[in-house]
C-alpha cells in the first residue's frame, strides 16, 4: 500500500483519479465490509476504469458496521456524530490519528493560511457537551496551533463578546467558528462592527431552534456581525478531510477531496457535475472508505466547487450540516 499521507501529494484532478483508483483496488482487498457491499453489487474490479464506476459504500454502513482496515491492536481514536434522541450513531474508526491531524491541518492552511497568525475562538456547546466529537477534535488541534488568546466558549457568551470586540479592536486576526444556532444566539444579544474577524458556522440547529435556509442564517449573521459574508464549513463524522466556503454556500474541497452527483433513484449513475445526491471522494479516509454515498442532495459544478441544498426524504437527520437551502 502507499503511503498513508501519499493524499497529499495529489496536486490535480488526474493524479486524484488515479490515486482514487488505486485505493479503490486497496480498500476492496482490506476492508472487509466494502469487499462485500462491492460484491454484492456485483462489481467486478477489472471493470473499474474511472472513478465515476468506484462503488460509493452508503454512509449508513458507518452506524451498522466497522467500516475499517483490520490494523491490529486498539485503533487511536474513534470518532462518533451526534445524532438524535434513540437514534443510531455512525462510528469511524480511525487507527492512525496523525493522518486526521495532517489532513485537517494541510486543508485548513490551503484556505486560510498558517493558523498561528489567527485568534480562533470556538461556539460549540453541543458538541462540547460529548465525546467523540471531530468537530471539537479538528477545532481543538487549530487553537493548539493558534495564538494565546483563542478558545473554547460553552455558555459564556458575554465573554465571548468582550474577546471579540477587543480582539477585533486592537486589529487582531479572529476566526470565530461555531454551529448555527449558537451564533445565532449570540448574534440575538449582540450587535457587532467586525472589521478583522471572519464568521464561520459549521450547520447544525440540533432542535434548539426552528430550521431556516441558509441565505436566511447569513443574512441575519452578516447583520448581527457587521461582516460582508459567512463562511461555511462543510465536514462529517465519516470524512477525514472538510471542504470551506467563503460565502453564499459555495464549497470548495482540497485536491484530495473531491465531491460527485448520483441520481438519487439509481445510485450506479455517477456524474462529475449536475443536481442530484452527493457522493464523496477523500483520499484521506485511508483506513476506512474513501468513497461516501452521502444523504445530502445538492448541486456540483464544473470547477469541482459545489453546493449543499438538504437532505434525501427519510434520510436520519445529522448533527452537522442540517440546514436547508432556501
Amino acid at each position: 500500500m502507499a503511503s498513508q499521507y501519499s493524499f497529499l501529494t495529489v496536486g490535480n484532478g488526474k493524479m486524484l483519479r488515479t490515486a482514487a483508483l488505486d485505493l479503490f483496488y486497496t480498500q476492496y482487498k482490506n476492508v472487509p465490509i466494502y469487499r462485500q457491499y462491492v460484491d454484492l453489487l456485483r462489481v467486478s474490479t477489472r471493470n473499474v476504469n474511472v472513478i465515476e464506476q468506484i462503488p460509493f459504500l452508503p454512509i449508513q454502513f458507518f452506524r451498522t458496521h466497522d467500516v475499517c482496515r483490520s490494523m491490529g491492536g486498539e485503533p487511536e481514536m474513534v470518532f462518533t456524530s451526534s445524532g438524535t434522541t434513540g437514534a443510531e450513531t455512525s462510528r469511524h474508526i480511525v487507527p492512525r490519528l496523525n493522518v486526521y491531524n495532517k489532513s485537517l491541518l494541510a486543508t485548513f492552511t490551503n484556505f486560510y493560511g498558517d493558523p498561528k497568525r489567527l485568534n480562533i475562538l470556538a461556539l460549540l456547546p453541543s458538541y462540547l457537551e460529548r465525546e467523540g466529537s471531530s468537530l471539537v477534535y479538528m477545532v481543538d488541534r487549530l487553537i493548539g496551533l493558534s495564538r494565546k488568546e483563542s478558545g473554547f466558549y460553552l455558555n459564556n457568551l458575554d465573554e465571548l463578546a468582550e474577546t471579540l470586540n477587543l480582539l477585533d479592536k486592537h486589529n487582531r486576526q479572529v476566526l470565530l467558528i461555531g454551529v448555527s444556532f449558537a451564533l445565532l444566539d449570540l448574534a440575538e444579544r449582540y450587535k457587532f462592527k467586525l472589521k478583522n474577524t471572519i464568521v464561520m458556522e459549521t450547520g447544525g440547529m440540533k432542535g434548539r431552534r426552528a430550521e431556516i435556509s441558509r441565505i436566511e442564517l447569513h443574512k441575519q449573521l452578516t447583520s448581527a456581525f457587521g461582516v460582508p459574508c459567512i463562511h461555511s464549513e462543510y465536514g462529517m463524522t465519516e470524512l477525514l478531510s472538510q471542504a470551506y466556503s467563503d460565502g453564499n454556500g459555495l464549497f470548495r474541497c482540497p485536491p484530495w477531496m473531491r465531491v460527485l452527483v448520483r441520481d438519487p433513484y439509481d445510485p450506479r449513475d455517477v456524474r462529475t457535475e449536475g443536481r442530484g445526491a452527493l457522493n464523496i471522494v477523500d483520499l484521506a479516509n485511508v483506513y476506512s472508505c474513501a468513497f461516501i454515498q452521502t444523504d445530502d442532495i445538492g448541486e456540483v459544478f464544473s470547477d469541482g466547487s459545489f453546493e449543499v441544498h438538504g437532505r434525501l426524504d427519510n434520510a436520519p437527520l445529522r448533527g452537522c450540516n442540517l440546514l436547508i437551502e432556501g
